[in-house]
Order: structure tokens, then sequence, then C-alpha cells
């Protein structure tokens, strides 16, 4: 079965951090882009950072630079995503994704065309 699987929420209070993990079964990370993403209580879902198969160029949303850092190890067939200084208007649902030929850019700013879908993980930030 192929699939994502994401883990690392939980609850978390305001200034502290969190890894995500994305683990990939069935197929290898190593030809995907790969894209962290989150959907929050009555919002649409947004990219929140997305990661190259090839050059490891990345790509990050306003609202996160300099708090957040994607990183792939293809090794272990995973993808992480290290935040720092959370808010809590980062609290969500994340999930990533993977797609073939796409820049980091691309994949982050659109829902479409993404070839799979992890479940999602709930991050809570909150004192």
């Amino acid at each position: 079965q192929l699939q994502l699987v994401e883990s690392g929420g939980g609850l978390v209070q305001p200034g502290g951090s969190l890894r995500l993990s994305c683990v990939a079964s069935g197929f290898t990370l190593d030809y995907y882009a790969i894209g962290w993403f989150r959907q929050a209580p009555g919002k649409e879902r947004e990219g929140v950072s997305c990661i190259s198969s090839s050059d490891g160029s990345t790509y990050y949303g306003d609202s996160v630079k300099g708090r957040f850092t994607i990183s792939r190890d293809n090794a272990k067939n995973t993808v992480y995503l290290q935040m720092n200084s959370l808010k809590p208007e980062d609290t969500a649902v994340y999930y990533c994704a993977a797609e073939g030929i796409v820049t980091p850019q691309q994949m982050c700013l659109s829902l479409r065309g993404h070839d799979y879908w992890g479940q999602g993980t709930q991050v809570t930030v909150s004192s």
C-alpha cells in the first residue's frame, strides 16, 4: 500500500518547538518533491513549506519564514518539518504530500496535482 504517514504533532506552548516527520511506505521519496500543508478550523488548506526532489531547494510561506525548516533524509524515506518559535496561529492539522516533477514553489502554491497525501497530524499551540 502506497502511503504517507505524518507524526510528531501535539500540544506545545507558544514559543516552543516541534518536529514533524513524514514517512513514505510502499514507494521511495527520492524522486518526489515533498510539501507540508496545514489547515486550521474554518480556513482553507495552505502550503507551509516544500522541498524539491533533486537539488534540495526549498520554499516557505511568508508566515513561517525564519521559524520553520524543511529537510529530507532519503535514506530513511522521511521528510521533516522543524517548527520553532511556535505561535497560536500555527495551530492546525499538518499534512504532507508528494508530487513528481514540480518546483517547491509550484507545489506549495497549489493544492491540486499532488500524487499522495498523508492523513495529517494535529499541532496545537496554546498556553
